[in-house]
């Protein structure tokens, strides 16, 4: 990821540099419908320029003005031949104030009917489309038409345009193809006076002032390329002045500023967010110039340290230097640069790990500690499309794969250690339960990913539902913990073989054996249904090299190849069944 401190965000700025897009620059591609009842014209080149800012080259499509029940309900619409990946839906309150100003019946009912008509839609592209839906709520009025006692009054404009807000938010939760495009809260941060731009809205319909159209197209591309897998898992902590004011070896325990109330809040503040981020999923690490004694010091002694040792995931205090540490933290927790990100109060500090690490995300950080927290909210670091029950437990099962590595070390073998630890593996049919943790491993998998195709969770849904298919998940177990939802292979049996559509599994798991086990399944699930080859396809990306060779390993012959992708068969009859010490923890659910 670039920096996202590095570009302006000035709408004249990104209008100038949309004319200099060079396309081939990109290493990915992406589609985004736009339907609103607002013009949409001004935001194809920001857009444009703000994905390619991301190396992504963005296909865009305009609905015609006011026309989204017009397209959404045609399945023979231009939308629909467009194909995208992304539906962008922008419902602006001016013309909701528009409507209300012309309902019939009272606001309740005009509530329900606008409700009814959102939902609806949402319902009508999905029948047509496999999209993510990315809804717009709808930014508060200006009007107060009973001053402060407005939002007493169920029927106000304000009143009925908070509730739909909220009903909004509450029909999404129940679909998985429809985020959330939060522009209230855009509008809400920069000002309602700043937004709203009423005479360009009269001549030109824009949605909102063109001052503040950037951080629009800024939050739609945030949420597609989180859907898309674009992610911070990490962030990186200094410690001296960044999470505590002082020097703790200099300063001592007593000496260092932290607290609730006062000088310190700043520094508390930041530790308060952090341990949010820590809770919803997010590891942290900590990489600091310091003696390790002092550097826990903290974390175990002050009263009014918010994060304590079993928050961090990998501790360094050392005097190496920090993108070294970096390097480090990376290897152990095997996850890409770019979804890494560091904080560090030293401009050299973060200069070092720019010129050093580029895809390390390195923010600037403000000179009060104060203003730490706000700053950083501001650039939106943590957009996802989704969220598990195994988010929850990350850091365990990051740090219960630390204790396998200690334990390892008191085995003379590799095949020692892997028979103690007495694995288990569920290899099941996608359920509805696991699809946002199988949606997310599918979205996230770079490094073990053999197509690195990326489906939403509808696209996930729709594969379990497909008879054509056998869409697989894998979890593991063994007596040192859990590693939970670890990998997806989707298979697709053919007149005379069965393909592998995808495979992808999670680092965290290689060199355990689930690669044999699962390509001894697949080799059984072919048999039992008579079909004498297993076809698989590799494509090649800038990230899946370790799985160049995948098929090699397991005695598939190549049988083509063009531009990035090499086609594969194994004769089903002659594979020798690969030894592992992974059992069956539960019959294969549903396969056949």
């Amino acid at each position: 990821m670039p920096d996202p401190q590095s570009s302006a965000m000035d709408y004249a700025a990104l209008l100038r540099e949309s004319r200099h897009i060079h396309p081939a620059a990109t290493s990915q591609k992406i589609g985004i419908a736009l339907l609103s009842d607002a013009a949409t014209q001004r935001f194809v080149p920001l857009l444009r320029t703000l994905f390619h800012r991301n190396q992504v080259n963005a296909s865009l499509y305009e609905g015609p003005f006011d026309g989204i029940q017009l397209e959404a309900f045609d399945p023979g619409s231009e939308l629909y031949r467009f194909q995208p990946d992304f539906i962008v839906l922008l419902n602006s309150v001016q013309a909701l104030r528009a409507s209300f100003a012309k309902r019939a019946g009272d606001a309740s009912a005009f509530l329900e009917e606008k409700a009814r008509e959102i939902v609806g839609t949402w319902d009508a592209i999905r029948g047509y489309s496999t999209a993510t839906l990315v809804q717009s709520n709808f930014v508060m009025p200006y009007e107060r038409y009973f001053g402060n006692f407005d939002q007493k009054v169920p029927g106000s404009f304000s009143s009925m345009v908070a509730q739909l807000n909220a009903r909004i938010a509450q029909e999404a939760r129940s679909r998985a193809s429809v985020l959330i495009n939060d522009v209230e809260s855009v509008a809400a941060w920069v000002g309602r006076r700043q937004w709203f731009d009423d005479r360009f809205w009269d001549l030109a319909k824009s949605y909102c002032a063109l001052e503040t159209l950037p951080a629009v197209c800024k939050n739609i591309v945030d949420i597609a390329l989180a859907a898309r897998g674009r992610v911070v898992k990490c962030v990186v902590l200094d410690l001296d002045n960044t999470l505590w004011g002082g020097v703790v070896g200099d300063d001592g325990l007593e000496g260092i500023v932290l607290n609730a109330h006062g000088d310190g809040e700043g520094f508390w503040r930041l530790q308060a967010w952090l341990k949010e981020l820590r809770n919803r999923g997010i590891l942290l690490a900590v990489c600091s110039k310091n003696e390790m004694r002092n550097a826990v010091l903290p974390f175990d002694k002050h009263p009014d340290m918010l994060l304590r040792r079993g928050d961090i995931t990998v501790f360094l205090a050392n005097w190496n230097d920090k993108a070294a540490n970096i390097r480090k933290v990376r290897e152990v927790l095997n996850i890409g640069f770019d979804s890494m990100l560091f904080l560090d109060d030293n401009p050299f500090e973060r200069n070092l790990v720019r010129g050093l690490l580029p895809d390390v995300i390195v923010p600037e950080l403000p000179e009060d500690p104060a203003d730490y927290v706000r700053a950083l909210c501001e650039l939106n670091l943590f957009e996802t499309a989704s969220f598990s029950s195994e988010d929850l437990n990350r850091a365990e099962l990051y740090r219960a794969e630390s204790g396998r590595r200690e334990a390892q070390a008191a085995f003379a073998s590799a095949e020692e250690f892997l028979r103690s630890l007495e694995m288990r593996m569920v290899v099941a049919r996608f359920d509805p339960f696991h699809l946002p943790r199988i949606a997310q491993l599918i979205q996230r998998s770079n490094q073990f990913n053999l197509t690195t195709h990326r489906y939403t969770e509808a696209e996930c849904e729709a594969l379990m539902q497909d008879p054509g298919l056998l869409p697989l998940y894998a979890k593991l177990s063994d007596r040192l913990g859990d590693h939970g939802l670890i990998g997806v292979v989707v298979l697709e049996p053919q007149e005379d073989r069965i393909a592998i559509r995808d495979w992808l599994m999670s680092c965290r798991v290689l060199a355990r054996g689930v690669e044999e086990y699962f390509m001894n399944l697949v080799v059984e699930q072919a048999r039992a249904r008579g079909l004498g080859r297993v076809a698989g396809e590799y494509i090649r990306t800038a990230k899946n090299q370790m799985v160049e060779n995948f098929f090699v390993r397991f005695g598939f012959a190549q049988t083509g190849e063009h531009a990035d992708h090499t086609h594969w068969v194994l004769d089903a009859g002659a594979y020798q069944a690969r030894e592992t010490f992974i059992l069956p923890a539960s019959e294969l659910v549903a396969a056949k």
